[in-house]
């Protein structure tokens, strides 16, 4: 099991822990998951997430390298941008969804916790050809997401760079409550938000923790848990991978059609991707709300229409805001349009859904 440098922090909180991506990790604190999802909607959260994991792409061919791995086109990024993306395999499935940060004449590539050492295994293999030097930072970064709507003005307070300033996937260095790090203006909740990568020790850690929770006070800061986490993307419809994305799906049925940039020159899985985009997929990623109560649309649950078998669900939940059951799956294509109507099974039984436009918020 490895810890984050803020464990001991969250145990001290009361959070509940749990195993998640080899970490010990906060699943949710004491005032439970509801609460948590209503404080980032509404004000604003903190979130650990120094799970995921930071590789530094550097080299005469680092742009070249970046272009080949990723489904995106790093080319059109310039220092201070940040870009949605993918490592595609040759079949076109997705090995990992990620960001890049163009960071001048290098690339850092974050991925997910789950995946490092397949993601960075990965990158190792694509480097023939290639003059590029990689280094798997993940242990050195420590990360912390600052979620809602009053991030910025918690944030704000602590630093002399202007977040204002700062637009949606960009990032700036600044030195908030004197620590060096980069500021990133993304996050995966659908809220106004900023993501802290910074080095440093516990006391350091302890510290920038401090100072955060310190002037967020007045806007009724709190800490959040992964549950709340996943709960937050799905309403926004954002993939989670491993359960909406993963080596069986490919971009453009998992309607991520708008990073997959095919025109850019030559990139893995492009040949199949180009097809499927040509030929239409034979199933896509959908969002659906089921029309019963206190159901909750679990992972695999097949979905039905007109008593055939047309896919799967891949996520689900209930919705804090909504009040209602929310998932999303994988429907036959001719399934996929807003106010399709769909069963999901479960137990035995069917329940009744309405395919609709993602995100449900």
């Amino acid at each position: 099991m490895k810890y984050t440098i803020f464990n001991a922090i969250h145990k001290e909180l009361g959070a509940k822990m749990v195993e998640f991506a080899g970490y010990e990790m906060p699943i949710q604190y004491p005032k439970g998951i509801i609460h948590e999802h209503n404080v980032v909607r509404q004000k604003v959260g903190v979130f650990d997430v120094s799970h995921m994991g930071e590789f530094e792409i550097k080299g005469k061919d680092a742009l070249a390298f970046v272009q080949k791995i990723t489904v995106n086109d790093a080319s059109k990024l310039t220092p201070g941008k940040v870009q949605y993306s993918a490592f595609s395999l040759p079949d076109g499935g997705i090995v990992d969804d990620l960001l890049v940060y163009c960071m001048g004449d290098w690339f850092m590539l974050v991925v997910n916790g789950a995946n490092i050492d397949k993601d960075f295994a990965w990158c190792q293999k694509n480097t023939e050809g290639f003059d590029v030097e990689l280094n798997n930072v993940t242990d050195d970064i420590n990360l912390l997401a600052v979620q809602g709507p009053k991030s910025l003005d918690t944030i704000q307070k602590i630093t002399g760079v202007n977040l204002s300033d700062i637009e949606y996937y960009n990032f700036r260095h600044g030195a908030p409550a004197g620590v060096e790090m980069i500021i990133s203006r993304t996050g995966y909740t659908g809220e106004l938000g900023f993501e802290l990568y910074f080095k440093g020790d516990f006391a350091t850690a302890k510290h920038v923790w401090d100072e955060i929770f310190k002037t967020g006070a007045e806007f009724g800061i709190e800490p959040v848990g992964l549950a709340a986490r996943d709960t937050l993307r799905l309403e926004k419809g954002y993939c989670l991978y491993g359960n909406d994305i993963d080596e069986t799906t490919n971009t453009i049925e998992a309607g991520l059609g708008w990073i997959t940039k095919v025109n850019k020159g030559d990139f893995n899985g492009k040949e199949v991707i180009v097809r499927t985009k040509e030929e239409g997929p034979k199933r896509k990623l959908v969002g659906f709300i089921v029309e019963v109560e206190k159901f909750i649309p679990r992972h695999n649950y097949r979905i039905f229409a007109n008593g055939k078998e047309i896919g799967h669900v891949t996520s689900g939940n209930i919705s804090p805001v909504l009040n209602k059951p929310i998932g999303m799956g994988y429907a036959a294509t001719e399934f996929s349009q807003p106010g399709s109507k769909i069963e999901i099974e479960a137990r035995g039984k069917t329940f009744p859904a309405e395919v609709i436009k993602l995100p449900f918020l």
